[in-house]
């Protein structure tokens, strides 16, 4: 082990590094997991993450073909506000800070962004429990008190809470208590309100 894979490995450790080399998808795949794996950090409230793609020397071409697909997801992670700064850390590597959750709530509307996920259909949620449905209801109040809606109509908690569920289930994992995940990625951003 290199003395530079030594620091990055104390630094960051394996939960907090993905190593794209070691798979070699293709560019498209790369992005996808790249997309996926933030969502799940940010959720887990990692705060600086590692992106190892590889320099893509070994590319058709001498392209970096995955390198180039991931800093494009990642360009455009950082306008939906997954994330929030992109360093290159090596030729072959990026470090990604991580926003906060709440900042997901605060991302402007653009044309050229691609939508998340389909809204779902409101009674989509009834299918979540009690405890859940009263988690995102708070947090939706929260959300539109920050944006300065202090009594809101029911209309806009609605609408803001289903925003809020399509924004956080996309940073869940495929596996496992999904709801249960929810509950606590709900209760993070709630905790992150309250350090404001």
């Amino acid at each position: 082990m290199s003395v530079h894979r030594a620091f990055d490995e104390a630094r960051f450790g394996r939960e907090r590094t993905l190593n794209l080399r070691a798979h070699l998808p293709t560019g498209e795949q790369a992005a996808e997991w790249v997309e996926r794996w933030l969502r799940e950090r940010q959720a887990a409230k990692s705060d600086e993450v590692l992106i190892v793609t590889g320099r893509g020397n070994g590319s058709e071409g001498g392209t970096p073909v995955v390198r180039e697909a991931v800093a494009r997801r990642l360009a455009s992670l950082r306008r939906r506000n997954v994330v929030e700064s992109v360093a290159e850390h090596t030729p072959g590597a990026f470090v990604v800070r991580l926003a906060p959750l709440r900042a997901l709530f605060e991302v402007p509307k653009r044309r050229r962004e691609p939508a998340v996920r389909q809204r779902p259909d409101p009674a989509a949620i009834s299918g979540l429990g009690a405890e859940t449905r009263a988690l995102l209801r708070q947090l939706a109040l929260r959300s539109l008190e920050a944006l300065g809606l202090r009594r809101p109509g029911e209309k806009y908690v609605t609408e803001e809470i289903l925003r809020q569920f399509v924004a956080l289930s996309a940073a869940l994992p495929a596996e496992g208590d999904r709801e249960a995940a929810l509950r606590e990625t709900i209760r993070r951003t709630l905790d992150e309100y309250d350090a404001l």
